[in-house]
Parts: structure tokens; C-alpha cells; sequence
């Protein structure tokens, strides 16, 4: 399965680059135990931070970001199978659930929920507290 990790990037930074690099590393530490279970995880700022800099935005700041971020989580959406949600607060989390949920695709809260992560060093759990 293709799944998305959700959870927070930009809630609670202030959009301060070193919160903000905290939180995709927070989101980044599911990615191996996902595709060590066979899987391919997909984080939406993978895709949205290259867009936006092509576009000439320098941060998720800037008034371009609104056209690509959520959009470019959506469109992943279209092509995944499933999505993690890793605890905290976000608004662009959240917006992927509810398409998730809209589109019948799963949403797992935790890596043991997700096939083939079962057991060893893929039952990591996140605390509900952000980098911010």
C-alpha cells in the first residue's frame, strides 16, 4: 500500500524553520517501519515543499503555499491507499482524514494497525505533544 503519514507540519511553529524541519522529521520517523513492512509511505510536504520552491515560494508562508500544500496532499490522497495519523494537532491532517473517510479509504492511528507492522521496532507510538 501506498499510505500517507499525517500529523502536524506547520501547527503550533509559528512557521519558524527549525519547528517546522521538527515536525517532517516527527513525520519521517514512521516512513521506515511502514516500508519495512513492505509498504510505500508518502509524506504530502515531500511533494508540496519541492512544488513550492519551483514556484518561487521560500516559505510556507508565502501566499503561493495555500495553492499547493493542501492541494498536493488531496491529490496524493487519489492515489493512496491508506493514511497514518500521528497524534497532535492539525488542520491539514484532520482535512486528510475527512477526504480519507469521504474516499473509504483507511485511516490508521498507529503503526500496529497498519498490515506487516505488527510486533518489533514498527510499534512505535508518538505522544500527543507537538515540536512547538
Amino acid at each position: 500500500m501506498m499510505i500517507l503519514i499525517a500529523g502536524p507540519y506547520r501547527s503550533g511553529t509559528g512557521d519558524d524553520p527549525a519547528l517546522l524541519d521538527a515536525n517532517l522529521r516527527r513525520l519521517e520517523e514512521a516512513a521506515w517501519p511502514i516500508f519495512q513492512a513492505g509498504h510505500l509511505p508518502m509524506i504530502g510536504e515531500w511533494v508540496a515543499l519541492p512544488v513550492l520552491r519551483g514556484a518561487g515560494g521560500t516559505s510556507v508562508a508565502d501566499g503561493i503555499a495555500e495553492q499547493i500544500m493542501y492541494p498536493a496532499a488531496e491529490r496524493l490522497l487519489a492515489v493512496c491507499d491508506a493514511v497514518l495519523r500521528l497524534p497532535g494537532e492539525s488542520k491539514g491532517a484532520d482535512q486528510d482524514v475527512a477526504i480519507a473517510q469521504k474516499r473509504g479509504i483507511p485511516v490508521f492511528r498507529s503503526l500496529t494497525e497498519i498490515p506487516g507492522c505488527e510486533g518489533g521496532p514498527a510499534t512505535r507510538t508518538w505522544s500527543s505533544a507537538t515540536s512547538s
